[in-house]
């Protein structure tokens, strides 16, 4: 008969084992810094996006101006080879409509399995005014077709990429920042490129959160989970079980967010990363937002810190972007003290 305490011993001995084997799959190791552009090329530059467009070649984008929402800002693109990036270059200036000029806002840039380089972005006067835009690129970014103003009621990805679980069907995760009642409401878009077409899908939200900006994570081919902004100091959690068509299960999660953009990545070992302003709100749009870390997850419910990106007692390093490239190497851009887009990359082991 095998006794309680040498049962009791195994037990703890396999947990202790457990929990370091995720510990050392979650470890990250070769992590390096810069800036995109140093000095930049303007006053103000904020909401980066980026893309593998040629294997283990990334591009970035983001919006650049005087400050959020002057009328200069306009979309700048960058490409990184062989550790550098290149010299930024304007790609979308403001649009002049009915005698009034409206800045750019929030690009996303994605690549589809037909290998079309689609930016999205957004044009208008706020966010609770503003339309959505794209252009395409077929030959990797090189040349670009005419900007396109996409149909009366839908904005393209808000901020954070889509994803393409069936070849040709691209969800766009949005949402929507009211004007009159100032309510924050999310949804799904869906392109399809075959039709050039557009459709919407409601979110199942009992609890009506005020939410915004999801971002993806793919549990497998039939089941998505996004994770949205919120005003309620945390993450709020839906899915969707059948390929992105109907979303169920709306709910917070345990990760504390400071109502500032996130965004995540489903690995290739089906896990996942998150980055993440991890305090709660304060005072001010800008508190909270001077931590700055990457979360590891198994399932998108339980997120622990991996490291912070940033951690100042004052400052703002917000609006991450990541992706994981074909030599399975991580990269995240986000918005340094509204000055700089910063770069980082690490591996993990």
């Amino acid at each position: 008969m095998i006794s309680k305490t040498k049962c009791t011993v195994t037990a703890l001995l396999a947990i202790f084992l457990f929990a370091n084997g995720l510990r050392a799959q979650s470890k990250a190791v070769n992590i390096e810094s810069r800036y995109i552009a140093d000095p930049p090329v303007t006053t103000n530059s904020h909401a980066s996006t980026l893309v593998e467009y040629k294997p283990n070649e990334i591009m970035a984008a983001w919006f650049g101006g005087k400050y959020e929402g002057a009328k200069d800002v306009s979309i700048y693109i960058s490409s990184y080879k062989e550790k550098k990036w290149s010299a930024p270059k304007k790609i979308i200036e403001p649009l002049i409509k009915d005698g009034d000029t409206l800045p750019c806002w929030n690009p996303v840039l994605f690549k589809s399995k037909t290998q079309n380089l689609y930016l999205f972005y957004k044009v208008g006067k706020n966010p609770r005014e503003w339309f959505g835009a794209m252009i395409v690129s077929k030959d990797y970014g090189n040349t670009w077709s005419e900007a396109k103003y996409l149909p009366k009621g839908i904005l393209g990805p808000i901020r954070n990429k889509p994803i393409e679980i069936t070849p040709g069907i691209i969800l766009c995760g949005s949402s929507t920042e009211s004007i009159n009642d100032n309510k924050w409401r999310v949804f799904i878009e869906t392109y399809t490129e075959s039709t050039d077409s557009w459709t919407i899908q409601d979110i199942n939200d009992k609890k009506n959160f005020d939410i915004i900006q999801p971002t993806f994570l793919v549990h497998s081919d039939s089941e998505i989970q996004i994770l949205s902004r919120s005003r309620h100091n945390k993450l709020i959690s839906s899915w969707s079980e059948d390929y992105g068509k109907t979303w169920q299960k709306t709910d917070s999660i345990n990760v504390v967010n400071s109502n500032s953009g996130i965004d995540a990545v489903s690995l290739s070992n089906k896990s996942f990363l998150l980055v993440n302003n991890p305090l709660k709100m304060g005072k001010d749009w800008f508190n909270g937002r001077n931590i700055l870390d990457v979360e590891y997850s198994k399932d998108g419910f339980s997120w622990n810190k991996l490291f912070d990106l940033e951690n100042q007692k004052e400052g703002e390093f917000s609006y991450p972007a990541i992706i994981q490239t074909s030599d399975k190497k991580i990269h995240i851009l986000y918005t340094y003290n509204r000055k700089f887009i910063k770069h980082t990359t690490f591996d993990l082991k």
